[in-house]
């Protein structure tokens, strides 16, 4: 675990664009998803959604995505997610996200999952094992 800001690396390739040569819109969100999932696996001992739904029986659902465009995508340069918890709630997270290109802001946004049992796909309260490791962590995303 670390408390320094956690930045995934995406290497953004010519099969992820459209022919005006940017990133597809729908590869976007798939780029944060697959932040957020590193974000977790470099908090929680490589245990990353896979794990958790399966191994800890712990689900983490979307409830809500929100997404701003600000420049375009393109395999030009790595793109840099910028990734962090913004609230914890008694059944939800939400993770912040500012993506850079070459220093560029790319796209910002929000995304907010709830906590279920797993295989019951039932609500509850955020298991404490995680909630001890992200309440240190979260962070007011101001600018």
């Amino acid at each position: 675990m670390t408390t320094e800001n956690f930045v995934h690396e995406i290497n953004v390739t010519w099969g992820d664009c459209d022919p005006a040569q940017i990133a597809y819109t729908a590869r976007l969100p798939y780029f944060a998803l697959d932040a957020i999932n590193a974000w977790w696996e470099a908090h929680f001992d490589g245990d990353g959604w896979f794990q958790l739904q399966i191994d800890r029986n712990i689900g983490t659902p979307f409830v809500n995505l929100s997404m701003d465009f600000r420049s375009p995508v393109t395999p030009r340069h790595k793109l840099m997610c910028e990734t962090y918890p913004t609230r914890l709630g008694n059944k939800s997270i939400t993770f912040g996200m500012k993506a850079r290109q070459n220093g560029v802001l790319c796209f910002e946004g929000s995304f907010t999952c709830v906590f279920t049992i797993a295989d019951v796909f039932k609500s509850q309260s955020a298991p404490e094992e995680l909630a001890r490791v992200i309440k240190p962590l979260v962070r007011v995303d101001l600018a």
